[in-house]
């Protein structure tokens, strides 16, 4: 144990092993519903010119072959492997030598190698999940309006909140917007009112409300 925290947290590894904890602490929060699973997808989407050209974050994921599945998941497989080579790279050999101050320039070079080696090995992974998420995206743009969900984060604002929407089998998991002051909270029975195109989201409102009741 005293070995592997040791390497974990030596250079160049300690760096991985601080983006992997916050990939974890975000994932836990995304288990919580306080955060949304495709949180940084609408930034890259955003990266997009006229042209149809991209750049920045989206550019990167395109030519990585990384696109197609939510950011978050992206960044946390590339934090993993990243993570892993960089891990036995110190154990099996930088450790071994003499390095001196020699070890941070060298360990930026393993960083940024062991992120090359790391890209490809998380587009294999992320290319048989495609499918599955494009599915989802072309489930949850059809016309559900007017269908009852059910809030699953702790509170829904004008630029946060989820809910799940029931479809036969796990259910799907959509973005929703409300003004806060109407109070919805995790459990609350909402029906879908419009789609918001720009935010990939749905605005909400209660049942009684859909009902004019």
């Amino acid at each position: 144990m005293e070995l592997f925290l040791h390497t974990a947290l030596s250079f160049p590894t300690a760096i991985y092993s601080f983006l992997l904890c916050v990939a974890v602490i975000y994932w836990l929060v995304v288990a919580a519903g306080l955060l949304e699973v495709d949180l940084l997808d609408i930034e890259a989407d955003s990266m997009m010119d006229g042209s149809g050209q991209t750049e920045g974050l989206a550019g990167l994921l395109y030519k990585l072959k990384l696109d197609g599945v939510p950011v978050t998941l992206v960044l946390t497989l590339l934090f993993f492997f990243g993570w892993f080579i960089c891990y036995f790279v110190e154990l099996w050999l930088l450790r071994h030598l003499p390095l001196g101050i020699l070890r941070y320039p060298l360990g930026l070079v393993v960083i940024a190698g062991a992120f090359v080696v790391a890209a490809p090995l998380c587009a294999a992974i992320c290319r048989p999940l495609r499918p599955l998420f494009h599915k989802v995206e072309a489930i949850s743009s059809k016309s559900v309006l007017g269908q009852v969900a059910v809030v699953r984060s702790g509170r829904v604002t004008a630029s946060h909140g989820e809910a799940v929407l029931e479809d036969g089998g796990a259910g799907l998991i959509l973005r929703v917007r409300a003004d806060e002051a109407l109070g919805f909270k995790r459990g609350d029975r909402v029906v879908l009112l419009e789609y918001l195109a720009a935010e990939h989201a749905y605005r909400i409102i209660t049942e009684e409300e859909f009902r004019g009741s």
